[in-house]
């Protein structure tokens, strides 16, 4: 995100933050394996807050910590693909021109 604001890209802070992501996600993984969504198996608050971030990831060379663990992996297809999550992402466009 930093050279898409002309900075430069800090990568040792990139790889303690995607160290400390990944094992933010491998507890994720664990909650997942048991419940569809993160507080349950009904979509909340808890799973919508991860929308933009998760978006903006994806759209990084570290998407496979999302797409890596498999039910981190489902979940996030799930969420992604509903109706308001897509609204939501069509105008998360930092750094890209609107559609």
């Amino acid at each position: 995100m930093v050279p898409t604001f002309g900075g430069t890209t800090n990568q040792a802070i990139i790889d303690i933050n995607v160290d400390l992501l990944g094992k933010l996600l491998g507890v994720h993984e664990s909650r997942l394996s048991n419940n569809k969504y993160l507080a349950g198996n009904n979509c909340s608050l808890a799973d919508r807050h991860h929308i933009p971030h998760t978006h903006y990831l994806m759209k990084t060379p570290y998407a496979e910590l999302i797409q890596s663990p498999p039910h981190v992996n489902a979940w996030w297809e799930d969420i992604s693909s509903r109706p308001a999550s897509k609204k939501i992402r069509a105008n998360l466009t930092l750094g890209e021109p609107k559609k």
